[in-house]
């Protein structure tokens, strides 16, 4: 069996480094990036089953990110995980067609049981 795939958006370098550290050692395949630009690309390169993403990412941020995923034929269908430092993530999630969201600082086990919830 493949392992499950995760695709990380975060401007904040240290939040990519230790949650792909997390999920790696829990058996996912993960790639990081910092910006949301090149979204559809990066979703064809690598073909994830969820997608964790900042929604105050440069340059277009998360909400334009997910309307193009979601915009997008063959990729509609995959899960977004919203984290955010902002206190409107619920509203935000709610209306750009993620599935979850997390307020920053988030749990790392809370982080871990949304991403199984939507992953398996």
């Amino acid at each position: 069996m493949s392992k499950k795939r995760i695709l990380i958006f975060d401007d904040d370098i240290s939040i990519l480094e230790v949650i792909s550290i997390i999920f790696q050692d829990n058996g996912y395949e993960v790639e990081i990036a910092e910006t949301v630009d090149d979204i559809i690309s990066r979703v064809d390169g690598f073909l994830p089953d969820l997608i964790i993403m900042d929604i105050y990412i440069p340059i277009i941020g998360g909400i334009e990110a997910v309307k193009r995923l979601k915009s997008h034929g063959a990729h509609h269908g995959i899960p977004v995980i919203f984290i955010t430092a902002k206190n409107d993530a619920a509203v935000i999630s709610s209306q750009s067609s993620a599935v979850d969201y997390l307020s920053k600082p988030f749990d790392l086990d809370e982080l871990e049981k949304k991403v199984e919830k939507w992953i398996s």
